[in-house]
């Protein structure tokens, strides 16, 4: 399996935290001494990783970006669940997943990733044309959430919902014009929270698949919201009911 590259303080360091026997060399620069530096470097160390001294262009070239603030490192890809059906046999509670149908800004995917890391969802899943990939700016907007997510790239989204609700799961798709809110929903129970991508919104099998849509109640002037924040405010409601 080749190596990839991850930049920035959060990504780097969920992966020396969660994996650091992955990493294969860390590149710091050498000219930022202060204090965040200070216990990036320490953890690194304390992970035993191979430090290597590096000037900002050099990142930059490594990163892709000149947004790597100073630290990149070489990584091997982790062992994650193999497909839906081994994550999903291995799911203990009912199930919660987020499905994005067509995100394709990588900064909206990060902050998905992100937001599902932080609600406890089980798994995000989008189909592989119309969305973007885990790339590296995806893994520096997420914080380190793609590396403790599961992701997965399918080729038939609608046929994915549908194997989801033989399992039993209930497939709910947001939409401006349904008929109940997302406060009105049961949550509890297994769940897929399917949202649309940023303007055009779920396409229409997606949205034929679904078992139910639901709105996101909006009080002011704009009529819907990005995808991250609402991903966001579905997950967390799903949290706040099984709590």
């Amino acid at each position: 399996m080749s190596s990839k590259v991850l930049f920035g303080f959060h990504a780097v360091g969920v992966r020396l935290k969660t994996a650091p026997q992955s990493v294969i060399e860390v590149y710091y620069e050498a000219t930022r001494r202060d204090a965040r530096m200070r216990q990036f470097l320490e953890r690194a160390k304390e992970a035993n990783v191979r430090l290597i001294e590096a000037d900002a262009l050099r990142i930059a070239k490594l990163a892709g970006t000149h947004g790597h603030q100073g630290v990149a490192a070489r990584v091997e890809p982790v062992q994650q669940a193999r497909s839906l059906d081994d994550l999903l046999d291995a799911v203990e509670g009912p199930p919660l997943l987020l499905v994005l149908d067509g995100v394709t800004d990588p900064h909206n995917l990060g902050a998905c990733l992100r937001v599902a890391d932080g609600a406890g969802a089980h798994a995000v899943i989008a189909p592989k044309d119309h969305a973007v990939g885990l790339n590296a700016t995806v893994a520096k907007v997420a914080s380190g959430a793609a590396e403790t997510v599961p992701y997965f790239m399918v080729t038939n989204l609608a046929r994915t919902l549908g194997e989801l609700k033989e399992r039993n799961i209930w497939c709910i798709g947001t939409s401006d014009d349904a008929p109940r809110t997302l406060f009105q929903a049961d949550l509890k129970a297994p769940v897929a929270l399917v949202l649309g991508a940023e303007g055009a919104g779920m396409r229409q099998l997606t949205r034929k698949t679904c078992d139910e849509l639901v709105s996101i109640p909006m009080r002011g002037a704009v009529e819907s919201l990005n995808v991250s924040v609402a991903s966001g405010i579905c997950l967390y409601e799903a949290l706040r009911q099984r709590s």
